[in-house]
């Protein structure tokens, strides 16, 4: 018994180390094929080939080696050889064919890969290795010849994705959403997938060739064929291009099948709400406010129906919140509409002592820490609206150690960042922004580049005032909602005999900023005309820096919105489709644009 279990070790470790070394040869080998050296390629892949035959991998490396050193014949005696032995393996006539391709024998390399289709009415086991071996070769309508023949052969087989795919790098894309719509219809389970993959190809942008083509094909394959799946993938593309009232619409069919979830109608409407589509969000939560019978999601509606009157500042959102305690009480399960209600007391009415107030007696009703950190950064952006900066950073760092690497703990580091930016702290400013630059939530992350990038490019070099401590100070009144004392604080910078020589200068980076900001104030105070005086300023500067989009986007919608001059927004629209195409704002000029011109959009 012990010598025959000694000779099972033995077998077993000879099996391992021939293992270990046939890997340690392929590794080799593959590192001479992808330097390009065939030669000794062949030389290790011939070896492996001859102790593993059946090793697919070995004879397609060993056959384009063979092929990239011109030694066709070798290929072609090593493939007839194979088929000889054993016929059936239809693969290798693809091979065999795309061998003769390389040789320009066109008659030949067709003949065998019709061979090898032909042969999949004998061997349908074959169809995939056969129809993605002509997808390698680049020999793409081969390829989906052998998948829909293997879908003919075989009702329950399932190709569409992989045809899909095909007539997209050919570039008829009809017929990949054809083929992708398909796939659903078979099969509802790969609607997440086509989404994902549909997105590829699918914009921002109604206008867009293949958006309207996926809407056609959509529509064309609903009709006398209705399905939840294509209400779904309406709403989706609708999503996409921002119209979210048309998506809206399919949400609505879907529920009126089935009314049990309102939860894709509440993620329509947050994604309205963000996207500053307040009309259509509002549909979204009045519907939701109707048509629930549960306490939470009403009180989740409610408190986005209230962000909305905060947003588009109606005169009865104070009212509202009023009415919405009264319906709900003030307690553990209204914390996120008693936060809302003290952010609209700060920075809405003014009245950041009120606020305090509602956000001390919130804290005594929290029963997780997150209610706790939420609460705690408002109640830190109250405290820094009153100007009590110390007790503001006391919160914030709270909230950091509380939870860690949370996306509340990521929003307290970057608070503390502005606060520290408010008080003129550069260094310890930067010094959290470095840290946020890679946060996993891309709007901090944005939003602390940008305060990153500002301090950078401003800060005082050698103790010589810069303007950006003025700045600052300039950002910290208006979030204070002081505008009047804001600007004035802005217009000391173009006279200020301390800020080089004669106040702020055209080429200095500060300085298109601190025009930009002005215009803002100056929007906020319906002093239009002033504003457009600041932008014009930075397009004389430089109308090619960092902000020209921007100031271009915000004269169109000043002279289309505010000044009522058509001629000079469409003027400004044009400028970001012609000169500024990587532009954030590019799709929503182009739809603004076609829409003064009096398009249908």
């Amino acid at each position: 018994m012990k010598h025959f279990l000694l000779l099972i070790l033995v077998t077993i470790s000879s099996l391992s180390f021939s293992q270990e070394e046939d890997q340690n040869d392929f590794f080799l080998a593959d590192t001479y094929f992808r330097q390009g050296e065939f030669e000794k390629a062949t030389q290790i892949f011939k070896k492996l080939y001859d102790k593993s035959p059946f090793n697919t991998a070995y004879l397609s490396k060993l056959i384009t080696c063979y092929q990239e050193s011109n030694n066709f014949k070798s290929a072609q005696d090593l493939l007839q050889k194979r088929i000889q032995q054993d016929a059936s393996e239809a693969f290798l006539y693809v091979f065999l064919g795309y061998n003769y391709d390389r040789q320009q024998q066109v008659e030949l390399a067709n003949y065998n890969y019709k061979k090898a289709i032909n042969s999949l009415d004998k061997n349908p086991e074959y169809s995939n290795i056969i129809g993605n071996l002509f997808k390698f070769y680049n020999l793409l309508d081969n390829a989906i010849l052998v998948f829909e023949k293997a879908m003919q052969q075989n009702p329950n087989a399932n190709y569409n994705f992989q045809i899909a795919q095909i007539y997209g790098e050919k570039g008829d894309y009809q017929k990949m959403f054809e083929s992708y719509l398909e796939l659903v219809d078979k099969n509802e389970n790969y609607l997440s997938l086509v989404q994902r993959y549909a997105s590829q190809y699918i914009t921002d942008d109604s206008e867009n060739e293949t958006n309207i083509l996926f809407k056609k094909t959509l529509l064309k394959k609903s009709v006398g064929n209705a399905k939840n799946e294509w209400n779904i993938l309406l709403s989706w593309l609708f999503a996409q291009q921002k119209e979210y009232g048309k998506a809206l619409i399919q949400e609505k069919a879907l529920y009126a099948r089935s009314a049990f979830d309102l939860a894709e109608i509440f993620s329509l409407g947050k994604l309205a709400f963000n996207n500053k589509d307040f009309e259509s969000a509002l549909l979204c939560f009045d519907f939701i406010n109707q048509k629930t019978s549960f306490i939470n999601e009403k009180i989740d509606a409610n408190l986005y129906l209230a962000k909305i009157g905060v947003a588009t500042k109606d005169p009865a959102t104070e009212k509202l919140f009023e009415s919405l305690f009264t319906e709900f009480g003030i307690t553990e399960f209204t914390i996120k509409l008693q936060v809302e209600y003290a952010d609209f007391l700060t920075f809405t009415k003014n009245d950041p002592d009120k606020a305090r107030a509602v956000l001390e007696k919130a804290l005594t009703f929290s029963r997780s820490k997150f209610d706790e950190a939420r609460i705690k950064l408002k109640l830190g952006d109250v405290l820094v609206f009153s100007g009590n900066f110390n007790k503001a950073l006391i919160y914030f760092s709270q909230i950091q150690t509380q939870l860690a690497d949370d996306e509340l703990a990521q929003e307290a580091r970057y608070k503390v960042a502005q606060t520290s930016y408010f008080k003129g702290d550069f260094t310890w400013a930067k010094a959290q922004l470095k840290v946020l630059k890679g946060s996993t939530t891309q709007l901090i992350a944005n939003d602390a580049v940008d305060l990153f990038l500002k301090i950078t490019d401003n800060e005082p070099v050698d103790s010589i005032p810069s303007g950006l401590k003025q700045l600052a100070r300039a950002e910290l009144l208006a979030y204070q909602n002081k505008d009047l004392e804001a600007l004035a604080e802005l217009e000391t910078l173009f006279t200020s005999k301390e800020i080089l020589v004669n106040g702020l200068v055209p080429g200095e980076v500060i300085y298109d900023d601190v025009l930009f900001f002005q215009a803002k104030l100056f929007i906020k105070q319906k002093r239009y005309t002033d504003a457009i005086f600041s932008l014009e300023k930075i397009i004389a500067a430089d109308n090619k820096g960092m902000l020209t989009d921007d100031v271009y986007f915000m004269m169109a919608e000043l002279y289309a919105n505010d000044i009522i001059d058509i001629e000079k927004a469409k003027e400004y629209y044009q400028k970001i489709i012609f000169e500024q195409p990587s532009s954030i704002y590019l799709v929503d000029a182009r739809n603004k644009f076609r829409k003064l011109r009096g398009d249908k959009v």
